[in-house]
């Protein structure tokens, strides 16, 4: 065995990360797994793009008001995000439940504001009205996974 190869019980083991790092985490990562529940009991699974508000405690993901994670929520709000860090050593999970914004039906409603707040923004109108116009023609909602426990690991060097 190597140096850098570890057999069972041998090695750096996990640490527990405190909510400040947890938040971090979830603050620098773009990409995560959304785990909702079919009606089986059984997870379903989608990678999702997502904002965190560490303020607020939420997790907002844009979707598509017809996809199965938009029903699963709607009979069983539970839900949880897996976030990995970009090395893949260590991850942060963000559990609560979920509420589901009305689809965007007028361009610059409610849910189209909330979606374009996700945004990095645009420099020129014209790109903001294509986007909430987009956002009707796509049925856009907001999931907002209010956040009631985060935990997560690292491997410790």
């Amino acid at each position: 065995m190597s140096d850098t190869e570890y057999g069972p019980g041998q090695g750096p083991g996990p640490k527990t990360l405190g909510q400040e790092e947890l938040a971090k985490i979830l603050d620098g990562q773009p990409f995560g797994v959304l785990a909702t529940n079919k009606k089986s009991g059984h997870p379903h699974l989608s990678t999702v793009v997502f904002t965190w508000d560490a303020a607020e405690r939420i997790v907002r993901i844009s979707t598509v008001a017809g996809r199965a994670k938009v029903r699963q929520l709607a009979n069983d709000p539970r839900a949880a995000l897996h976030v990995a860090t970009p090395d893949h050593m260590g991850f942060a999970v963000a559990e609560g439940t979920a509420e589901l914004s009305e689809a965007s039906t007028v361009p610059g409603d409610a849910t189209g504001r909330e979606l374009l707040a996700m945004t990095p923004g645009f420099d020129d109108p014209a790109d903001e009205r294509a986007f909430l116009e987009q956002m009707v023609q796509d049925e856009r909602v907001v999931i907002r996974l209010r956040v009631d426990r985060l935990y997560g690991t690292v491997l410790a060097a």
